[in-house]
């Protein structure tokens, strides 16, 4: 199965482990599930359950209860939509996402930190390449990795450029791709950088700061992952946005009309 080439983000309410849960479990059930069926209804061909709201995050989130809820939300959305469904746990709990990703029936995940070290807000974020792998071997899994390279709201501690980190994810992380970010959410990445990964041999994603207006400046991407564009003021999908977005997006990739 091919990466999918669109993919919205669902940023879900604050999970059980978070010091800001509201105690409904059930009510951030239903907002995964409804949010990700506005994005597939609006073209989306992959979709990414996130806990962009539990922070303050740890470097790596290992509280059961936050396993837990992400395993039963990504479940039920597996459920519910058809497209290709992702996990990012946040900051980089990368072997806990493989596992809710590999147990739920979702196909992929996004890494903050898959082989470099990373110094960010949350601490030191470190490779997780390995137990990533340990992870796949004992589930048996093929789930694949989408890993960040010089992360967002992050700083890595080497002098290493973008190309370097993305053939070492490639060579010894085991990503299927990369994703090349702006310095903080919201913010777009300079498009030379897709020329300086164009070499890795990775497909490259551009995942943050893309709206309908800027995504032509990102042509030679292989997709695209946007979050924040789609939300409306409550924090859910906006139909009518993720609509325009998909047709930009589609435009701007080569895809034609869906």
């Amino acid at each position: 199965m091919s990466l999918p080439r669109i993919v919205g983000v669902v940023h879900l309410p604050p999970l059980p482990g978070s010091p800001r849960y509201s105690g409904d479990f059930s009510s951030i059930v239903e907002f995964a599930v409804e949010n990700a069926r506005r994005l597939e209804d609006a073209g989306f061909d992959g979709i990414i359950l996130e806990n962009f709201n539990d922070a303050p995050f740890k470097p790596r989130a290992r509280d059961p209860e936050t396993i837990a809820a992400m395993a039963i939300a990504a479940r039920e959305v597996r459920r519910a939509v058809s497209v290709q469904l992702g996990v990012n746990i946040l900051r980089n709990s990368g072997p806990e996402a493989a596992a809710v990703a590999s147990l739920s029936g979702a196909s992929f995940i996004r890494v903050n930190a898959l082989c470099e070290v990373v110094s960010a807000p949350e601490g030191l974020l470190e490779p997780v390449a390995r137990e990533i792998a340990e992870v796949q071997a004992r589930l048996k899994s093929a789930v694949k990795i989408l890993a960040d390279v010089h992360v967002k709201h992050g700083w890595p501690l080497h002098g290493r450029p973008l190309r370097e980190v993305a053939e070492d994810c490639a060579e010894r992380g085991g990503a299927s791709a990369v994703v090349v970010s702006g310095g903080r959410t919201g913010l777009p990445p300079e498009p030379s950088q897709l020329a300086e990964l164009a070499g890795a041999g990775l497909p490259v994603y551009v995942g943050s700061g893309t709206t309908p207006d800027n995504l032509k400046s990102f042509r030679g991407a292989y997709g695209f992952i946007v979050g924040t564009y789609l939300k409306d003021e409550r924090g859910r999908i906006d139909p009518k946005k993720a609509k325009i977005y998909v047709e930009a997006a589609r435009d701007a990739l080569g895809l034609g009309r869906g």
